[in-house]
C-alpha cells in the first residue's frame, strides 16, 4: 500500500477524459480552474509559490495581504492562511513574478518570504522518454517537431544515438500521458522513463569554510557526482541546497565527497532544520516576554489606582501635590504607563500603520485607537491639572495599561492553543527514527559491517537493520527476518501485521517481535510519511468555502466598530450636555465627556473580528489532524464541508464493497484444448492489465506452470485494454479477447447458448462470469469470486440510519451485481457501466438535488471520483483513484466512509459553534460596552474588562476547535470492528 500514497496531491485533477490503459501515471489536469481554452495563449503557464509571512493576527491582517496580492495583474488566486503564517499564490507568469509579489506583501506591513521546500515546485518539469524505431535523423526531428507542437511544451530535445527524449513541459497545461500519445502519433513507440518529480533535496552545513574558493572547489565536486541536478549555496550560513535523484545518489555520498575535497578540512552536516515549528516557538516566547514586561509596569499603576486609594496612609502619598492639582499618584501613574503604550504596545502601532497604509483596517487598529483615547486623554487631564488650581484630574492610565497586557496575554495563549492544532503534523514528522542501523553486504549477501548513521541519511537501495521494538527507518521491502509490524500510526489498522521476505514496510511503523533486514525503496520526501505530512499540510492550508463568510465580514467589521465607538462616544456626551440623563447615573470621580469616553473605548477593545477569522480554519485544521490519525486523510476544507452535507454514497461493487482479492473458482473449456495452454495464452494478454480480476487469473495460470512465482509469459502484441470490459491482443499469432459479454457482442462473437447459461448459473451464485475468445470464437468461461468485505452489509445499515442512500454503480453484469446488492442491503443497483456512464449517473443524482459521495478503488472510477461533490478513494486501489479523491481512506475499511462523514459533521457543528459564539459574542458584547443595560441596572463595562473579554473571545474559539482532538468514532463502528475481530479468529 506503501506505493499508493506516493503520488497524493491536495489539488486534484479536472480532466480524465484520456486516461491511459497503464494506470501506473497517474493523469494530470489539462489546465487550472478558471481558465478557459481561449485565456490560455494570452495568459502563459501557471505556478504555484508559497510565502512564510510575519506578523498577521487576526482575519483582517489577513483580509490586506489577499486585497495587496490580488491588485497584482496575472494573480489568478491568493490563499492566506493566518494559523501557519503563509500565504499561497496561483498566478500567470507571463504578468508577474515570484519576488514580485513578495515585495507587495512586504509593502503590507509584514516579513514575506518565498518557502523553497514548497515555491520550488516550479511551473516546468522535464520527463525523459525512450523511443524505440528511431533510424535517421529525420525520425527524430519529426518527433521533436510533433512536442514543440504541443501546448504546455517548453522545450523538446530528441537524441537519436541515445534514443531518447527530454521534454521540457509545464504540468498544469499537459501532461506526461498526452507526451506519450504524441509521440505514438507520430509512429514509433514510447516509453516513460522518469517524469521529473522524483527529485529529493536535502541542506547540508559545511564547516571549515573560509573562501569563496573553497566554496566553488566545493560546488564543482558536487556537481560532477551523477544524479545532482541543481545545487544553491548560501555563503552567509555555509549551506549548499542539493537536488537530487535519489535512484542515482544520495546524502551520504555527498557528504564524503565534501570531506575528501581539497586537503580534508571540510566537516558536512545536515543543516538544522528551522520552519514553522521554530517559528512558532518563537513567537509564543515573543509573547510571554511582552506580557511579562507589560506586567512589570501594570500591576503597579492597577494598585495606585484601584488599591492603594483604600489604604488610608498610602492614600495621603499618593494624593500629596506636587505641581498644583499635579498629584504624586499621578506621575506614578504617567511614568509606568507610557513604556508600556509605546515600548511594549509598540507593535500594535506598527500593525496600524501598514494596515491603514493600504487602505484597510485590523484589529491592532482597534486597539491602538482605544488605548490612545484613554492615554492621551489622561495625559491632558495630567497636564491640565499641573497647570490649574482648581481642576481635578481624572485618569485611566489603567485602563490603556491593563487593555495592554490583557491582550498581549489573550495572544499568548491564542497563540499556544493555535500550535496545538497543527498537532497531528508534528506527531507523523516525529514517527521517523533519528537514527538506522546500515548494513554493508558482500556480493553472496553476508554482513560485513553494521553502521548506526543519521536516519535522515538513509539512501535507497540501503539494507537497514530493523531491531524488535524499533521504528523502521525508510519504506521499502523485507529481504531477510520474519516478524509482526505495529502501523497503525499510519494506517490507522490496530492489529499487527505479519511481515516476512517480499513484504514492503512503512518507515515510522514499529517492529515488534523478530529481526528485520529490509531494502531502502522510497527516502525523504518520497516516502509515505512525507507524503502523507505534505498531504494533510496542503489541506489544512485550502480554505472551505465557509470561510468566505468571516473573509466578507472582517473587510467591513473595523470600520463598522470604529463608527460605532464614535457614536457611542458622541451620543453620551451629547446625553450628558443636554441632561438627557439624571446627573446621579455619572460616578462621583468622572463627567459626562469622562463616562462617554470610557462607553466608547469599551465598544472600541470588545469588538473582536479575530474569534470570526479563527472559526474556520482552526476546526480544519484539527479535523484534518484528527482525519489522518485515524487512517482517513481528507484533502482540505472544501472536501469537509462537502462530506458533512452527503445524503447518497455511490459504491464501486470490486475493491470497494469485496475485498478486491478475487480468485478464480472454476474453469470451463467449450473447445478441445489443453488447460496449461489455454491459461498461458488468456495469461500473456492479462499480465498487462491493472484490474484485479485480470490479477486474480494470472495469479491462478501461475498453478499451471513448472517457474511457480515468477513465470515468463508468451509475448503479447497490439494490447489493448478496453476499460471496464476487458482486453485483447495478439499472443503466439492468435487473438485472444478476455472479457465480459458486452465486448463479445461489440466484437461479434457468437455466444452459444450453454455459455449463456453457465453465466447466468455464475451470477447467480454472486460470482463474476468472464468469457475467453481465441481467434473470433468463445472458448471458455472462467467463474471468478471476490468475497465481500466484512462488515460491508453492517455498513450500508448504518448509513441508512444516518439517512444515506446507498447506491452500486459497477462496471459487472448484472446478475453478479444483484447479488451482490442483495447480501449487503443496498435496492439500487446499476450494472455494466462504462467509466463514463458512472459520472453520468453521479451527475443525474447531483441534478435531482442528491450530495452525492463516490466510493471506488480503480481507474475505471476516476471519472465518478472527479464528478462527485465528494471522491472517496480506497488506499488499496490504484494511484489514479487516489490521486481523483478529495478523501483517501488508508485502511481500505468501508467503516471509514461513516468516519468520514460523520468527522465531517462533527467539524462543521464545530465551526457552526464558533461562528454562533463569535458573531454572538459581538453582537451581545457591542450593545453591553455600549452602555445598554447602564440606565436598568446601572451596570458599566470598564475598558480593561472590556479588553479582557476581547482577548478571551478569540482564546475561546480555538479551545472550542481543539475539543475536536477528542473526536471518537461513533460507537456502532467499535462493536462492528469487535464483530470483525471475533469472526477472524474463528476461522
Amino acid at each position: 500500500m506503501v506505493a499508493k500514497f506516493l503520488t497524493l496531491e491536495c489539488i486534484r485533477g479536472e480532466s480524465f477524459g484520456h486516461l491511459s490503459p497503464r494506470p501506473h501515471y497517474p493523469s494530470m489536469p489539462k489546465y487550472p480552474k478558471g481558465v478557459s481554452e481561449t485565456e490560455k495563449d494570452v495568459k502563459g503557464s501557471e505556478a504555484k509559490a508559497v510565502y512564510s509571512v510575519i506578523g498577521m493576527t487576526c482575519a483582517a491582517c489577513a483580509g490586506s495581504v489577499e486585497k495587496a496580492v490580488k491588485r497584482l495583474p496575472g494573480i489568478r488566486e491568493a490563499v492566506v492562511d493566518v494559523l501557519n503564517n503563509r500565504v499561497q499564490v496561483m498566478f500567470y507568469t507571463s504578468f508577474v513574478n515570484e519576488e514580485t509579489i513578495r515585495e507587495t506583501i512586504e509593502d503590507v506591513g509584514f516579513q514575506a518570504t518565498l518557502m523553497p521546500d514548497e515555491a520550488n515546485e516550479k511551473s516546468t518539469q522535464v520527463c525523459q522518454i525512450r523511443i524505440n524505431g528511431m533510424t535517421c535523423t529525420s525520425c527524430s526531428t519529426t518527433v521533436e517537431s510533433a512536442l514543440q507542437a504541443l501546448q504546455g511544451v517548453q522545450k523538446a530535445q530528441v537524441a537519436l544515438a541515445t534514443e531518447e527524449a527530454q521534454v521540457h513541459y509545464d504540468p498544469k497545461i499537459i501532461n506526461y500521458n498526452q507526451l506519450l500519445e504524441a509521440i505514438e502519433d507520430t509512429g514509433f513507440e514510447a516509453i516513460l522513463i522518469s517524469t521529473g518529480e522524483d527529485m529529493s533535496k536535502i541542506q547540508l552545513k559545511v564547516d571549515g569554510v573560509c573562501t569563496d574558493h573553497s566554496m566553488r572547489l566545493i560546488e564543482n565536486s558536487l556537481r560532477a557526482l551523477p544524479g545532482v541536478q541543481d545545487i544553491d549555496i548560501d555563503p552567509t550560513l555555509n549551506k549548499f541546497s542539493l537536488s537530487y535523484k535519489s535512484n542515482v545518489t544520495g546524502p551520504r555520498n555527498f557528504i564524503n565527497v565534501i570531506e575528501s575535497t581539497g586537503s580534508r578540512c571540510y566537516k558536512a552536516t545536515i543543516f538544522p532544520e528551522g520552519g514553522r515549528a521554530i517559528h512558532k516557538k518563537e513567537e509564543v516566547k515573543q509573547y510571554y516576554r511582552s506580557f511579562l514586561w507589560s506586567l512589570v509596569f501594570t500591576i503597579p499603576v492597577f494598585l495606585t489606582s484601584m488599591v492603594f486609594m483604600y489604604i488610608p496612609g498610602l492614600k495621603h502619598g499618593l494624593d500629596t501635590k506636587v505641581i498644583n492639582m499635579l498629584s504624586v499618584g499621578e506621575i506614578l501613574r504617567w511614568v509606568l504607563s507610557t513604556p508600556v503604550q509605546f515600548i511594549i504596545g509598540r507593535r500594535f502601532y506598527t500593525g496600524s500603520y501598514k494596515a491603514l497604509r493600504h487602505g484597510s483596517a485590523n484589529m491592532d487598529v482597534l486597539i491602538a485607537l482605544g488605548t490612545n483615547a484613554a492615554y492621551f486623554y489622561s495625559v491632558y487631564s495630567v497636564l491640565r491639572a499641573a497647570t490649574s488650581e482648581d481642576f481635578k484630574s481624572t485618569d485611566f492610565f489603567e485602563t490603556s495599561t491593563m487593555l495592554i497586557s490583557f491582550i498581549l496575554l489573550g495572544k499568548y495563549l491564542e497563540v499556544l492553543a493555535k500550535g496545538k492544532t497543527s498537532d497531528a503534523i508534528a506527531k507523523l514528522m516525529d514517527l521517523a527514527p533519528e537514527t538506522a542501523i546500515l548494513l554493508t553486504l558482500d556480493k553472496e549477501g553476508n554482513i560485513i559491517s553494521e553502521q548506526e548513521i543519521d536516519g535522515r541519511l538513509i539512501q535507497k537501495d540501503d539494507v537497514i537493520k530493523i531491531l524488535p521494538g524499533a521504528k523502521v527507518a525508510s519504506d521499502g521491502f523485507v529481504i531477510w527476518g520474519q516478524s509482526h509490524v505495529n502501523e497503525s500510526m499510519i494506517t490507522g489498522e490496530a492489529r499487527p501485521v505479519a511481515k516476512r521476505k517480499g513484504d514492503t514496510v512503512i518507515g515510522g511503523t514499529v517492529n515488534e517481535n523478530g529481526v528485520l533486514h529490509i531494502k531502502a525503496t522510497r527516502v525523504g520526501s518520497e516516502s509515505a510519511l512525507s507524503q502523507i505530512v505534505q498531504l494533510v499540510e496542503s489541506a489544512q492550508m485550502a480554505k472551505a468555502p465557509v470561510q468566505k463568510l468571516a473573509d466578507h465580514i472582517s473587510k467591513y467589521f473595523v470600520p463598522l466598530v470604529i463608527i460605532l465607538s464614535f457614536s457611542t462616544w458622541l451620543a453620551w456626551f451629547l446625553a450628558g450636555k443636554f441632561n438627557g440623563y439624571p446627573k446621579s447615573w455619572i460616578p462621583t470621580s468622572m463627567d459626562g465627556f469622562q463616562l462617554a469616553l470610557q462607553f466608547g473605548i469599551s465598544v472600541m477593545v470588545i469588538a473582536c473580528p479575530c474569534a470570526l477569522g479563527l472559526a474556520t480554519p482552526t476546526a480544519v485544521m484539527v479535523g484534518t489532524g484528527v482525519g489522518a490519525s485515524q487512517g482517513v486523510l481528507i484533502k482540505g476544507g472544501q472536501a469537509l464541508e462537502s462530506a458533512h452535507k452527503v445524503d447518497c454514497i455511490v459504491f464501486d461493487k470490486t475493491g470497494t464493497l469485496t475485498v478486491g482479492k478475487p480468485v478464480v473458482v472454476s474453469t470451463r473449456l467449450l473447445k478441445n484444448m489443453v488447460l496449461q495452454e489455454f491459461y498461458e495464452l488468456i495469461a500473456a494478454a492479462e499480465v498487462n492489465s491493472e484490474h484485479p480480476l485480470a490479477k486474480a487469473i494470472v495469479e491462478y495460470a501461475k498453478k499451471f506452470r513448472e517457474d511457480g512465482e515468477s513465470p515468463t509469459w508468451p509475448e503479447a502484441r497490439d494490447f489493448v485494454s478496453i476499460t471496464g470490459h476487458g482486453v485483447k491482443a495478439i499472443v503466439r499469432n492468435k487473438e485472444i479477447i478476455v472479457g465480459n459479454k458486452s465486448l463479445m457482442l461489440d466484437q461479434n462473437i457468437a455466444i452459444p447458448a450453454d455459455a449463456e447459461d453457465m453465466l447466468a448459473e455464475t451470477e447467480a451464485m454472486a460470482q463474476t462470469g468472464i468469457l475467453i475468445s481465441i481467434d473470433g470464437e468463445l472458448t471458455g468461461v472462467l467463474a471468478i469470486s471476490d468475497p465481500l468485505k466484512p462488515g460491508a452489509h453492517d455498513v450500508i445499515s448504518i448509513l441508512k440510519s444516518m439517512k444515506v442512500k446507498s447506491i452500486m454503480v459497477t462496471g459487472d453484469n448484472w446478475g453478479t451485481a444483484n447479488s451482490i446488492a442483495k447480501e449487503v442491503g443496498i435496492e439500487t443497483v446499476i450494472a455494466g457501466a462504462k467509466p463514463e456512464q458512472k459520472a453520468e449517473e453521479v451527475k443525474n443524482l447531483q441534478a435531482s438535488g442528491h450530495t452525492v459521495a463516490m466510493v471506488g478503488d480503480g481507474i475505471n472510477d476516476s471519472p465518478a471520483l472527479v464528478a462527485a461533490n465528494v471522491g472517496m478513494a480506497i488506499g488499496a486501489g490504484t494511484d489514479i483513484a487516489i490521486e481523483a479523491a478529495d478523501i483517501v481512506l488508508m485502511k481500505s475499511n468501508l467503516e471509514d466512509v461513516i468516519t468520514a462523514i460523520d468527522l465531517s459533521r462533527k467539524t462543521f457543528s464545530r465551526i457552526r459553534l464558533n461562528y454562533i459564539w463569535a458573531l454572538g459574542y459581538n453582537l451581545l458584547g457591542i450593545p453591553i460596552a455600549a452602555g445598554a443595560l447602564f440606565p436598568s441596572t446601572g451596570f458599566r463595562l470598564p475598558p480593561w474588562i472590556a479588553g479582557a473579554a476581547m482577548a478571551a473571545s478569540s482564546v475561546s474559539v480555538v479551545c472550542c476547535s481543539l475539543l475536536l482532538k477528542y473526536y471518537k468514532r461513533p460507537e456502532k463502528l467499535n462493536a462492528l470492528e469487535m464483530q470483525g475481530v471475533m469472526v477472524e479468529n474463528r476461522f
